[in-house]
């Protein structure tokens, strides 16, 4: 990967913040931006090295600048992409990719007619745990996929302009997704809203594929404890990614025995802690994006993975009508 600074990036904010450090760190930021005045002032002070501005035009209309990654609030995505697209950049935005289908499927057009790379930041991809996972599906060790489900609760940040669905679920469905490798042909969601109606604050999201997989995904952001689990049930062996946990992977190699051929008996296993390499997902993904700038190769999480994301939130979130 080159080491010319050449991205610029919108939204400095609670996530941002992440993201700025990454590229820093990376030594690919030219310059940040954000609305907020005060909270530039405090980033200049920590990245004196970085250009920054309170205007997302002189970024995204700045010459030198290449690529756009784009960490603002979710609302602001679909203009954002859309701008930088036509200004000729390259661009990363951070999940979800719009808040509509009929957006994002602009968003991708305009990105595939005017050949720019477009990756859509669903970060979980990039996980070692993640990636472990895939190979070890592909490779049989878990049998056949039979279920899988994903919790991603928690007691802390509450957002006022997107609900828990599209806060939380875009992380678990993409990964969903990419192990069945199959997109659902039925979707159901309910949920609730407890504090700010009608903001949803907690859903349950089941899908149903073609293959007869099913699978569930449970986000709250007013739960006691935080969790984020995925646990995918196979016919020869269960998997369990904790990402709250310093054993982020686990193999339960559990076996059902049929006694007289017609009563299945659980045969219990020891688990086992799958090895993964150390790394840190989000400069996984920034390091992936700029690959993908310079090879011109379609990002892992493109456009178009992103669209099929977004085609089941708002499916989900049409169920809930």
């Amino acid at each position: 990967m080159g080491q010319a600074k050449n991205i610029g990036m919108i939204g400095l904010g609670y996530w941002g913040n992440n993201v700025l450090r990454n590229l820093n760190e990376l030594g690919v930021l030219l310059v940040a931006c954000d609305r907020d005045a005060g909270l530039i002032e405090t980033r200049k002070k920590e990245y004196p090295q970085v250009g920054f501005t309170t205007s997302p035009d002189e970024v995204i209309q700045d010459p030198a600048v290449s690529a756009v990654v784009i960490s603002a609030p979710a609302v602001t995505h679909y203009e954002l992409a859309k701008q930088a697209i036509l200004a000729g950049k390259d661009v990363f935005v951070e999940k979800p990719l719009s808040l509509t289908v009929a957006q994002g499927e602009e968003i991708v057009f305009l990105a595939e007619e005017h050949k720019r790379i477009l990756m859509v930041g669903h970060i979980l991809q990039y996980h070692p745990a993640v990636r472990k996972l895939k190979d070890m599906i592909k490779g049989g060790e878990l049998g056949k996929i039979q279920y899988i489900y994903s919790n991603r609760l928690n007691i802390g940040k509450l957002r006022v302009e997107e609900n828990i669905l599209w806060s939380f679920a875009p992380h678990d469905i993409s990964v969903i997704l990419s192990l069945i490798n199959e997109e659902p042909v039925s979707v159901s969601c309910f949920g609730g809203s407890y504090l700010n109606a009608p903001i949803t604050d907690v859903t349950l999201t089941h899908l149903e594929f073609k293959n007869r997989v099913k699978a569930h995904v449970f986000v709250s952001w007013l739960h006691p404890f935080k969790e984020q689990k995925l646990v995918i049930v196979g016919s020869g062996a269960m998997a369990v990614f904790d990402d709250q946990k310093e054993e982020k992977l686990v193999l339960y190699p559990h076996k059902i025995d049929w006694k007289d051929g017609k009563i299945p008996v659980a045969r219990k296993a020891e688990y086992q802690v799958v090895p993964i390499e150390k790394a840190e997902p989000l400069k996984e993904e920034l390091k992936h994006f700029c690959s993908c700038c310079e090879s011109r190769q379609a990002p892992l999480t493109d456009g178009r993975e992103g669209l099929k994301v977004l085609k089941v939130l708002e499916a989900a979130e049409q169920s809930m009508l």
